[in-house]
């Protein structure tokens, strides 16, 4: 069964295209200025102009306020929201209910505790997606190439679809769905020759390798 496997972080059309043809089922657009991989509003429609209709478009955003989130919802480029900061479940509730578009939410996971944590979402956000920790003086919340043991959500059971993040690659994909248990995987700088510059040819090995899982 082929692991549907979203690209994070995209910046360039050519790195666009290569996930498309490689068949990535998401594709991720951050929308933090701290992050290597941000991208404006204005770059938007010049990046999905290779996405076909089926593959998710996706904004990530990071504690943004309502105006910068409706700056890019008005591209009409986006198909789903993604959440990577300190939004409450109340907030996840609201910004669905503002923009009509579906919601996942990010939780960072270091021990059993976080789990806990994300069924608070359970009942406002559409998809959750667990990501490591970042490391103490970050100044992102994800993409940070740290994995964290998946052993934690392994066997649980979830109210909602989810996602596995966190220092994927091709080397420990295989690894990293045996051990979870994930039917998802988002991957950012696995597919990256240093932060925020994605290589092409590593895309299309990860996403070749992700349908013979």
């Amino acid at each position: 069964m082929a692991i549907p496997i979203k690209i994070c972080g995209l910046s360039t059309v050519e790195a666009v295209e290569a996930a498309v043809e490689g068949g990535a089922a998401y594709v991720g657009f951050v929308f933090f200025a701290p992050s290597p991989r941000a991208v404006r509003p204005d770059m938007l429609a010049a990046l999905c102009a290779p996405v076909p209709a089926g593959v998710t478009r996706v904004g990530l955003f990071v504690d943004a306020s309502f105006d910068e989130i409706a700056a890019v919802v008005a591209t009409g480029c986006l198909d789903m929201l993604q959440l990577h900061g300190s939004e409450t479940p109340g907030m996840v509730a609201q910004i669905k209910e503002r923009f009509g578009l579906p919601v996942m939410k990010a939780i960072a996971i270091a021990s059993i505790d976080d789990i806990a944590t994300a069924r608070l979402y359970e009942i406002t956000a559409d998809r959750l997606l667990f990501d490591a920790k970042p490391p103490v003086g970050a100044t992102r919340p994800g993409g940070n190439a740290l994995a964290f043991d998946w052993a934690l959500i392994a066997g649980q059971d979830w109210l909602l679809p989810w996602m596995l993040a966190g220092g994927i690659n091709a080397a420990n994909l295989a690894e990293a769905v045996a051990t979870s248990g994930a039917t998802a995987v988002d991957v950012s700088s696995g597919v990256e020759d240093e932060p925020g510059l994605k290589n092409p040819e590593k895309i299309k090995q990860l996403l070749a390798l992700a349908k013979t899982l």
